[in-house]
């Protein structure tokens, strides 16, 4: 399993600085969530993780290696990311679509195996879409799209999973059977997650650790249980909550205006 590593990664977009000499490492088996107002940065972040855009300086490491010496095949059989929106260029079958989540494991001018096909259908099952495998993708909801996508990366199968609001068109149901699925993933079989979230109350369940980003460069990350205080909460989102302690854990609410 990969691990992935930044050291002094300093990034920026529109004249906006999202995080200033970041050095951190995420480990095989961990959990990150990133959390920040809208507009601080978070997606550039982690397009820049996923080595989609390049950072202002710094470096990025999968494993070993400096994430610019490698191709975008082998950093696909590594690291996957799951895009906030996505349009599909073309009509095509979810099957199909689950499908291309396999390309970076085929040889050049091959087609998928039985093998393939298996893993797309797994990932199907995993996000209860097996009796649409058929349907084209057009005919689907925003929140069966959403599945669709998460069941495509599901079966690139890497080692590091990117997540850009994975609860976007999500249902309650569906919200929770997916941050299930990628904590028990990332458990059994040494995967590592990183995903922005709006909701603290997830992050506080699902989240080993954190990235707050405040939006001026500073970018507080640690364990999450050491980062969620009132204070650092107040200081990400410049409203104040309460902290509410039940029987069934902490829970953070904003203060009503």
């Amino acid at each position: 399993m990969s691990t992935l590593r930044t050291e002094n990664l300093d990034v920026s977009i529109s004249n906006k600085t999202v995080c200033d000499k970041l050095t951190l490492s995420i480990e095989p088996g961990q959990i990150w969530g990133i959390l920040g107002c809208n507009g601080v940065g978070k997606t550039t972040l982690l397009h820049t993780l996923a080595g989609l855009r390049e950072a202002d300086s710094g470096s990025i490491f999968i494993g070993p290696d400096n994430i610019n010496n490698l191709t975008r095949k082998s950093i696909a059989q590594k690291l996957g990311l799951l895009l906030q929106q996505t349009e599909e260029s073309f009509p095509c079958s979810v099957l199909d679509t689950v499908l291309t989540g396999r390309h970076p494991h085929i040889d050049n001018w091959s087609w998928e195996s039985k093998k393939d096909f298996d893993i797309a259908m797994q990932a199907l099952e995993v996000v209860q879409l097996t009796d649409m495998a058929n349907r084209s993708i057009e005919q689907l909801s925003g929140g069966e799209r959403q599945r669709v996508a998460i069941a495509s990366l599901i079966a690139q199968s890497p080692d590091i999973f990117l997540l850009d609001e994975p609860n976007s068109h999500l249902d309650l149901k569906h919200q929770i059977q997916l941050l299930n699925y990628f904590s028990d993933h990332a458990k059994q079989n040494q995967s590592s997650v990183v995903m922005t979230l709006h909701d603290v109350n997830l992050a506080q369940q699902y989240c080993s650790h954190l990235m707050l980003l405040l939006g001026n460069g500073e970018c507080r990350t640690g364990k999450t249980q050491e980062l969620l205080t009132k204070e650092n909460l107040v200081d990400v989102y410049q409203h104040p909550l309460h902290i509410v302690e039940t029987e069934f854990g902490t829970i953070y609410l904003p203060v009503k205006s």
